[in-house]
């Protein structure tokens, strides 16, 4: 950001950057910063450039997105409807409230965030398609937070594009959204703009007074001014208007002149041109900027012609700014002269103006939002039409994606205060207008919303839901649980407590701490296997039946049939009133049942339906957390990274401490692990505080056993191992012993092993023994080679061959390359130099194609140790299918060996197949659905999909 410091600055940079940047001034009232920004758009627009400007107003700071309504509109306002869709592409439904440009559609709204990315990419477009393009703000510290926001966050990439930002602002009265700007992120200070001296007063008094002013006079006009460029424009027209002569004997009066310039001086003679002038001038204060003299003139009682007079007199009294065309908006001449006026207002007066004001915005059809910020101004009266007024700009805020302006709205309208009978729908809005940046306020209002007489049982419901909602996602889920089991007794609608138990079923399966698990899932399953998945709750219930059926260990084929029931009606991801815990459970079900290539077809609809939504915060950050979370379980360890990382940038936008956050390093300290970067791993963990004790009460994967992978990682074994003990504790009892999902057991072993390699072998074991249970491939190919690790001689090899045998029919590649490699290096240790030659030439290539580096020299260290030369590796299309390939999959969807039919052996063939699964994802029980073969037995009975894709 190219800001330079100094007591003056030019108007363009110095040394410009090659493609764009920031220019920022910083200075008080009265400067100079206008006058100076005018010039820069002057100059931008002769030499071609499209400008694009705006300016905070005192009276607007509380009406979301003002300023980039000013910004943006003017462009894309003439554009018709079909030509908007074109121009705004996926952005319309989101960007378009935002900007006034077509009214907000039915549904959840934007998240802030991805209100921003949208805003974003609309003047990004812009700076390509209009380059080179001048972006100009003036009264920064009185820009909507929103705005504000937006344009101090997306200013680092202006240097990136074919544009200039200009922001100019006072500095001790810029808000915490305009940081950016203050140089104190990125270390440069911007401008500062100083008082002109005596010689520059001097030659602006000659110049607008006459040449002829002497040298006294100069002198004491300055010392009058202070050199305030503001103030001495201003008094220079007040003197040529009064004719007064610029010599030292008429400096006498130039101290009464400059003081009818501001505060009082200015009041007493702004009385002077009438009570009707008067009250025009107060009209225009209330009415902020871009002021139709229509309105301002029924806020003044005035009729047209009356307006054009006196908005003729305090142009005259130098008041008003010019007019350029005829019924253009009044403007004031400076910010500080419209401060002035609108402060010199009666208390009494200014409320009853503003209260008028909402009436004429409303009759003048702005709207309930244009109204909203005259009524925050006025006294509460008990006034329905107030109430009603808010509650609408509330909705059409929250809808735009700014629900801290839609708070305001209805923090005011519980003031006013409402009908009894309105209350609680009025508190039930202010929570979940609150939801994302006030989620304690959120439960206090939803709360006090249930102690209001409710009539419509509908409302309530709702109001039961949102606050089970806030609480589980506050890390309250027992208070949630409670108040569903509450509501649940006092319902008498049986659809009704049906939804209250899918949405209890829901947070107490995400409970680590739930002290009846056994009998909730025995009441879970016997209600879902009676449920035909007619509705979402229905389809809901069924879903956490399969997630139930996973965490306990039940086969995996069980899990799938219920996920495939629950997804066949549709679970939406983007539903507000519902939250996407259970349709992102029914994606990972199929993860953990070997069926990747399915978990990632789901989750990529998922994201779609967030994305469409504008849902670009947390919701967008788990999406890609867990899209890396698939990657990495199927071994492409560098897409991975990248989901990763993208979903650790969208968590960090949302903040510390947040679930968002913990899943996303949780799953970035796992790639980096089996990468072999552990060093880094622990840089992330540090920088992120990743650490117990965890501020959530369960993840996905589970935070507090990546925490204990990095301290094995790290040599901590004690600690790891107190850990994971603690975590067998809370998990085993309640049946979550999936090793698949809930890995404990398996790492356990492995910290066991150097002080009670017995126990640790027992651990490893039952480890193996609930895997099989389960049934899917991977997982008891990771428990045997966990067991093997904790064993010794004969029986470490026997268990490492049988995990390859496994695990070669799995999706599962990087743990294949894990295996492969400890069963060569076993081999080796016990002088099988030519069977470990083989296993561990294929864990290298393995390795290599997932991108662990870590365990790549693992593999060639271990053959060098043999006395083996590494073979060069080459980079295998991990995606399509080769023709050998694909024919051996479908021989054995068909009940067909492969090697007897394609001639070749049965090792051939296994490893064919073992390509096949890691490459479409799947297990072999999947093999159909992958290859797009409806006709073939598949156990679950879905729709085909893509033959020759890998996801």
């Amino acid at each position: 950001m190219p800001f330079r410091s100094g007591r003056t600055a030019p108007l363009v940079p110095e040394q410009p950057a090659p493609r764009g940047g920031v220019l920022v001034y910083a200075a008080p009232a009265g400067l100079g910063k206008t006058t100076l920004l005018a010039e820069i758009r002057r100059r931008a627009g002769a030499r071609g450039c499209t400008v694009l400007s705006a300016r905070g107003g005192d009276q607007e700071q509380r009406v979301a997105f003002h300023v980039a309504r000013q910004l943006l509109q003017p462009q894309l306002a003439h554009a018709s409807d079909a030509e908007l869709r074109e121009r705004l592409g996926s952005w319309y439904d989101i960007v378009g409230p935002a900007l006034g440009l077509r009214a907000a559609t039915a549904g959840s709204p934007p998240d802030p965030q991805g209100l921003r990315d949208g805003l974003d990419w609309v003047l990004t477009h812009l700076a390509v398609r209009r380059a080179p393009l001048v972006v100009v703000l003036d009264d920064a510290h009185w820009a909507d937070p929103e705005s504000l926001g937006w344009l101090a966050s997306f200013a680092p990439r202006a240097e990136d594009l074919p544009m200039l930002l200009v922001v100019a602002y006072r500095p001790d009265e810029l808000p915490d959204e305009g940081a950016e700007f203050t140089g104190r992120r990125s270390g440069q200070r911007p401008h500062g703009l100083a008082p002109l001296t005596a010689d520059a007063v001097a030659r602006l008094v000659r110049d607008r007074i006459g040449a002829h002013a002497d040298d006294a006079f100069c002198r004491d006009f300055w010392t009058v001014t202070s050199g305030n460029p503001f103030e001495t424009v201003e008094l220079a027209a007040k003197v040529r208007d009064r004719g007064l002569d610029p010599t030292a004997d008429g400096a006498h009066e130039l101290r009464d002149l400059a003081a009818a310039l501001k505060g009082s001086g200015l009041i007493t003679r702004l009385e002077r041109l009438g009570s009707a002038t008067v009250r025009l001038a107060w009209a225009c204060a209330v009415l902020g900027t871009e002021i139709s003299p229509s309105l301002a003139g029924a806020l003044a009682g005035l009729g047209d012609e009356a307006v054009a007079d006196c908005a003729a007199r305090l142009r005259d009294a130098r008041v008003l700014a010019e007019a350029t065309v005829p019924d253009a908006p009044l403007e004031f001449v400076h910010p500080l002269i419209a401060s002035t006026v609108y402060r010199a207002i009666p208390d009494a007066v200014r409320v009853a103006f503003h209260g008028q004001a909402a009436w004429c915005v409303v009759d003048a059809g702005l709207g309930p939002a244009a109204a909203a910020r005259h009524l925050l101004e006025t006294h509460p009266e008990g006034d329905p039409w107030v109430v009603a007024q808010l509650r609408a700009a509330a909705r059409e805020n929250l809808r735009a994606g700014a629900p801290d302006a839609a708070r305001r709205h209805l923090a005011r309208a519980l003031r006013e205060p409402p009908a009894a009978d309105e209350r609680a729908a009025v508190l039930f809005e202010l929570g979940s207008a609150s939801l994302l940046t006030e989620p304690a306020t959120t439960v206090n209002h939803l709360r006090a919303a249930l102690e209001e007489p409710i009539a419509d049982p509908v409302l309530r419901q709702n109001i039961v839901y949102r606050l089970s909602q806030v609480l589980a996602h506050s890390d309250r889920l027992v208070e949630a649980s409670e108040l569903l089991e509450s509501e649940s007794r006092r319902s008498t609608d049986a659809r009704s407590k049906l939804r209250i138990q899918a949405e209890r079923f829901m947070w107490d399966a995400l409970r680590s701490d739930e002290p009846e698990s056994p009998a909730r899932s025995r009441r879970l399953a016997a209600l879902a296997d009676r449920l035909a998945g007619r509705d979402l709750t229905e389809r809901y219930i069924i879903g956490l039946r399969a997630w139930d059926a996973t965490l306990r260990a039940e086969p995996a084929a069980v899990a799938l049939r219920h996920a495939e029931r629950a997804l066949a009606g549709g679970l939406s991801w983007a539903d507000e009133s519902r939250g996407f815990e259970v349709p992102v459970l029914v994606a990972l079900i199929h993860l953990y049942a070997d069926r990747p290539g399915r978990a990632e077809e789901l989750f990529a609809a998922g994201t779609a339906e967030f994305e469409k939504q504008g849902w670009r915060g947390a919701h967008l950050s788990f999406a890609y957390t867990l899209l890396g979370y698939i990657r990495f379980r199927r071994g492409r360890l560098v897409e991975a990274e990248d989901f990763a990382r993208a979903g650790l940038r969208l968590a960090e936008r949302v903040g510390p401490g947040t679930p968002a956050l913990w899943y996303a390093t949780g799953v970035m300290i796992e790639v980096l692990l089996a990468r072999g970067r552990t060093e880094e791993a622990e840089r992330v963990a540090r920088e992120h505080d990743f650490g117990a004790p965890f501020s959530v009460t369960v993840t996905i994967p589970d935070c507090e056993t990546v925490h204990a992978e990095l301290l094995l990682a790290t040599g901590r074994t004690e600690e790891a191992a107190a850990a994971l003990a603690d975590i067998g504790r809370r998990l085993d009892p309640r049946g979550k012993r999936n090793p698949s999902c809930c890995p404990w057991q398996l790492y356990l072993a492995l910290a066991e092993a150097a002080t009670s390699p017995a126990r640790a072998l027992a651990t490893a074991q039952d480890a193996v023994a609930r895997a099989r249970q389960y049934g899917a491939p991977s997982a008891i190919g990771q428990a045997l080679r966990v067991t093997a690790e904790v064993s010794e001689g004969a029986e470490r090899i026997k268990l490492l061959e049988e995990s390859v045998e496994w695990l070669d029919q799995s999706p599962a590649a990087y743990e294949l390359a894990r295996s492969l490699v400890a069963l060569g290096a076993a081999l080796r240790r016990t002088e099988r130099h030519a069977e470990a030659a083989e296993h561990l030439y294929r864990g290298l290539e393995t390795a290599q194609d997932c991108g662990a580096d870590g365990l790549v020299e693992e593999a060639r260290a271990e053959l060098a140790a043999a006395g083996l030369r590494p073979r060069a590796l080459y980079t295998a299309d991990s995606h399509s299918l080769t023709a050998r390939e694909r024919e051996a999959a479908r021989l054995t969807v068909r009940g067909l060996d492969p090697a007897v039919v394609l001639g070749i052996e049965p090792t051939a063939a296994a490893r064919l197949l073992s390509s096949v699964y890691r490459k479409l994802g799947t297990d072999r029980s999947g093999l159909a659905h992958a290859l797009g073969d409806p006709g073939a037995p598949d156990g679950t009975g879905t729709a085909p999909g893509e033959p020759d894709r890998a996801d």
